[in-house]
């Protein structure tokens, strides 16, 4: 019988001196309260969070849905926050311990906290989307990834701060750092904000046809930080440093409002002038009367010049398409009408010779 009291005796001193100072009843009742909050956890995502996202999908709006898949997981993490704290508030610390789990739970506060901050973001880009005329889709795009990257790193600090570690001088340190790889990095910041000068001046955006010339031309598949990548009409990817954008002029097809026929028609010197005329007249008087071509922009029909083994005819119009293929197909109409009109007055194209003549002794 001693050796069963004896027994009973330790078995009541260790079940009161627990874990930590908390007895093994604390111990299970604080499991059973986290368990709970568990159990909550996973209602709260098979009822609450998918009857939000039925009701979400039911309206046109895309601002409601996002704003439901984004507050999914700090949704699901507030239970564990709760069941955390409601668990170690029930059990009896002592004084040192206590301080560690306040300092747990004030960690897991701050973590929702600036969680769900980061996940608010993400609808934020559908309100700027309203705002196109001023902002660009990439540049809304470089806004989000940058708040989301400053709410990230204020979550960091602050949950450093509650952990007594002291973030000035980790903050002065990467200045100096800052400093030592800037001055090693110029080329990159550069890239940088010229990107970013691109952005908000909308040179251009995905989907331009453009050309620099004697660097490149093709349309624009992604405009990053630091560079921008072109397709060119070869169908080869070339990735592009975002300063060669700033620095030389950049001609953006796609916002073409029309397309130039520019030529210079060379006729024989034997055309007349009744012949130059007539043929003039009737280009003139095609394009003008031609449903392809923007009379408004204006047309030129004119004897331009006598080259060494030509008269010159300048013809230039524009067309009212800015399709590349459809500005081909009035082009080649053009070009079989001019030849068709000069063919019909009976003159003919002249083509670059030399006279040579041969002196007799």
């Amino acid at each position: 019988m001693d050796v069963l009291n004896k027994l009973n005796q330790l078995f009541l001193s260790v079940w009161k001196q627990g874990i930590l100072g908390v007895d093994f009843f604390q111990i299970i009742i604080g499991i059973g309260i986290f368990i709970i909050f568990l159990i909550f956890r996973g209602l709260i995502s098979k009822l609450v969070i998918k009857k939000l996202e039925l009701i979400s999908k039911r309206t046109t709006n895309k601002l409601d849905d996002t704003f439901v898949k984004s507050m999914e997981g700090p949704a699901r993490f507030l239970p564990i926050v709760l069941g955390v704290f409601f668990a170690s508030y029930y059990m009896s610390f002592d004084n040192e311990t206590r301080g560690f789990i306040d300092n747990i739970n004030r960690t897991l506060i701050t973590i929702l906290i600036f969680w769900i901050i980061h996940q608010i973001i993400e609808p934020l880009s559908y309100i700027l989307s309203g705002l196109d005329k001023v902002l660009t889709k990439e540049l809304i795009g470089w806004i989000i990834k940058s708040l989301k990257i400053l709410i990230f790193i204020l979550g960091a600090a602050a949950v450093l701060e509650l952990w007594g570690i002291k973030i000035g001088p980790i903050i002065a340190g990467l200045g100096l750092f800052g400093v030592a790889v800037a001055l090693g990095a110029q080329d990159l910041f550069k890239n940088l904000i010229s990107g970013i000068l691109v952005l908000v001046e909308k040179r251009f955006r995905i989907g331009d046809w453009i050309k620099v010339d004697g660097v490149i031309e093709g349309v624009v598949e992604n405009i990053g930080f630091r560079s921008t990548v072109i397709r060119k009409f070869d169908k080869s990817l070339a990735i592009i440093p975002n300063f060669q954008f700033a620095e030389n002029a950049v001609i953006n097809n796609t916002r073409k409002t029309n397309w130039a026929i520019s030529w210079i028609i060379t006729l024989q010197y034997d055309t007349t002038i009744e012949q130059l005329k007539t043929i003039r007249d009737n280009i003139e008087d095609h394009i003008n009367k031609g449903e392809d071509y923007d009379q408004s922009v204006g047309v030129a029909v004119r004897i331009d010049k006598f080259s060494d083994s030509s008269i010159d005819m300048y013809v230039r119009c524009f067309t009212k398409t800015n399709s590349w293929t459809n500005y081909l197909q009035v082009k080649e109409n053009l070009a079989l009408e001019i030849k068709k009109i000069v063919e019909g007055k009976g003159a003919a194209f002249a083509f670059p010779s030399q006279s040579i003549y041969v002196e007799k002794k």
